[in-house]
C-alpha cells in the first residue's frame, strides 16, 4: 500500500496556491517564535476575517446565531476559534487542534551573571532538545517583561539585520579529547547552555570602580532600550530561540527550512483552514495550546478547563447551555489532533519501519498508533473513525499517508489526542512529517504543508 509522491499530480493553478501557501507560512514562522507572538498573529489574521473576541460578545450581553465567527484567548498563550454552525451543539463540533509552543530555552528568573568579564544569561531548557545543538549558532530573545506598575514590556532582540545577537560557546576541539568520549546527552550540561550577551565593562565615574562591569553594561542597554532594571526579570518571560528568518530548502525549493515547524506548521495549516472555511451546519473549532512539549500541564496547557469552558460560554451566547448539552456536545464531536510525526530520514534508516513510516511529498500523515513501545499513552483511534477520514479525503483528492514514529521498540510519541479523547470523541493524532524534528531548525515538505491545509478544510466540510 505506497502511497505516491504528490508533486506530479499538481497543476500549474495547485503549484502556485501551494507557494502563496508555502510563502504566507514562512512570514507566520518569523513573527511567531514564542507561543504569545503566535496567538497575537492568529488573532490579527482572525480580526481581518471577520472573527470578533467572545469576552467582548459576553460583556456586551449579546447573543450569537449561526454564521457568527468569534475567539477566546487565554493567558495570551491560547487561542480558541469557532464558526457557530447551523445545528445544535449538542449534535457535536469539528474541531482542529495543535499546539503551538516549541522546544527552546528559557531565561531564569535570576540570569544575569558575570565571569572573568564575559556577561552571561543563565538558561533552563523547554522540552526534549539534544543540548549539543543549541552552541554555538545565532540566537535571539524573544519575549515580555512585566512590571510592577502592571506594565509589560515586549521585547525582540537579534531579527532584524542591524540587531545584534547572542550565542552560546562550545569547547575548541583542541581542547575536546574528553569532551568527545562523553555521550551526547552530556557532552553540554544544562547549566552549561548559558548565553553570552556580553564583553564590555561599563565605564564608571571618574575614579569610580564598578563591580561586575561588563553585566552592568548590559543593563545599561536594556535599561536604555527597554526601560527594564534587573530585578524584573523576576517577572519576565524570555525565550532564547534561533535567530533568522525561515527559509526554502533544496536547490527546488521544495521544502521549508525553519526554527519551530513542531508544531506551528499544523497550527497555521489548522488556522489557515478555518479561515477559509464557510459556516457550515456543524460549528467548527481552531484550538490552538500551549505547553504539549512538556506534558500539555498548567494553566494554558490541553489538560486545563479552558477549551471547556470556552464552549461553556459559547452554547450560552446561543442560548442552549447546560451541564448536560456540553457534555453532549463535546462528547459528540470530532477532532484531528495535528502534530508533527517524523519523515523517513534515509541517514537513519535503521530506525523506521519502512512500510509504516511518513514521506516527504506523500501528503498529511495519520498516527494511529502513538505512545511508546507497548503504546503507552497512545489515543489508538477507532478504526471506523479512520474509514470516515479516508472517506473524506479521497473525496477531496486530499493526499495522505499512515505512519508510527520510528520503530516499536526504539520510542515514540503522541500529541494531545489522548487528552481530547477523555470526553469520548473520536479523535486521531495527524499532521506533517519533519526531518529533524526538535532540533534548532527542522525541515518540512511544502507539498505536505498544501496537504494538510486541504485535508483540514475538507474534515471541517464533512466530518
Amino acid at each position: 500500500m505506497e502511497r505516491k509522491n504528490v508533486w506530479n499530480s499538481y497543476d500549474e493553478a495547485q503549484l502556485n496556491a501551494l507557494e502563496s501557501l508555502a510563502k504566507d507560512y514562512r512570514a507566520f514562522l518569523d513573527v511567531g517564535k514564542t507561543e504569545r507572538e503566535c496567538v497575537t498573529e492568529a488573532v490579527r489574521l482572525a480580526e481581518a476575517a471577520g472573527y470578533r473576541d467572545l469576552d467582548d460578545v459576553i460583556a456586551a450581553g449579546e447573543t450569537l446565531q449561526a454564521g457568527d465567527k468569534v475567539y477566546a484567548v487565554n493567558m495570551k498563550k491560547t487561542l480558541a476559534l469557532f464558526i457557530v454552525g447551523r445545528e445544535n451543539m449538542e449534535k457535536g463540533m469539528r474541531i482542529l487542534g495543535a499546539h503551538i509552543d516549541s522546544p527552546r530555552l528559557d531565561l531564569k528568573q535570576n540570569p544575569l551573571y558575570e565571569d572573568t568579564e564575559m556577561a552571561l544569561l543563565d538558561t533552563h531548557y523547554y522540552g526534549g532538545i539534544k543540548k549539543y545543538q543549541w552552541v554555538t549558532v545565532p540566537l535571539a530573545l524573544h519575549g515580555v517583561v512585566a512590571k510592577k506598575d502592571g506594565s509589560v514590556v515586549e521585547i525582540v532582540i537579534g531579527e532584524k539585520e542591524d540587531e545584534p545577537v547572542v550565542c552560546i560557546s562550545d569547547l575548541l576541539v583542541h581542547l575536546s579529547g574528553k569532551q568527545m568520549e562523553k555521550k551526547a546527552s552530556q557532552v553540554i550540561e544544562g547549566d552549561d547552555l548559558n548565553v553570552l550577551v556580553g564583553s564590555r565593562p561599563l565605564k564608571g565615574k571618574e575614579g569610580e570602580e564598578l563591580k561586575d562591569a561588563v553585566a552592568a553594561y548590559v543593563m545599561d542597554v536594556l535599561h536604555r532600550q527597554y526601560g527594564v532594571e534587573e530585578e524584573d526579570f523576576l517577572s519576565a518571560e524570555i525565550e532564547v530561540v534561533p535567530a533568522g528568518k525561515a527559509r526554502d530548502c533544496g536547490l527546488d525549493r521544495s521544502m521549508v527550512l525553519a526554527y519551530g515547524q513542531d508544531d506551528r506548521v499544523c497550527a497555521y495549516t489548522s488556522l489557515a483552514a478555518i479561515l477559509n472555511t464557510a459556516p457550515q451546519d456543524k460549528t467548527c473549532c481552531c484550538l490552538l495550546v500551549d505547553k504539549e512539549e512538556i506534558g500539555s500541564v498548567g494553566a494554558t496547557g490541553m489538560q486545563s478547563a479552558f477549551f471547556e469552558n470556552t464552549v461553556a460560554e459559547l452554547m450560552n451566547c446561543l442560548g442552549c447551555y447546560s451541564e448536560l448539552s456540553l457534555r453532549r456536545a463535546l462528547r459528540n464531536s470530532k477532532m484531528l489532533s495535528s502534530d508533527v510525526s517524523a519523515a523517513f530520514d534515509p541517514d537513519f534508516a535503521s530506525f523506521f519501519e519502512k512500510k509504516n513510516a511518513a514521506y516527504f511529498g506523500r501528503g498529511l500523515v495519520f498516527n494511529k498508533y502513538t505512545g511508546s513501545r507497548g503504546k503507552s499513552g497512545s489515543n489508538d483511534a477507532n478504526a471506523e473513525y479512520i474509514a470516515e477520514l479516508r472517506r473524506i479525503f479521497d473525496g477531496h483528492g486530499v493526499a495522505f499517508q499512515t505512519a508510527e514514529l520510528g520503530k516499536v521498540d526504539v520510542g515514540g510519541g503522541g500529541t494531545i489526542a489522548y487528552i481530547s479523547a477523555l470526553y469520548g470523541m473520536d479523535v486521531i493524532d495527524s499532521g506533517v512529517a519533519l526531518l529533524s524534528m526538535h532540533a534548532p531548525m527542522e525541515v518540512a515538505s511544502k507539498a505536505d504543508i498544501y496537504e494538510a491545509k486541504k485535508g483540514y478544510e475538507a474534515f471541517l466540510k464533512e466530518a
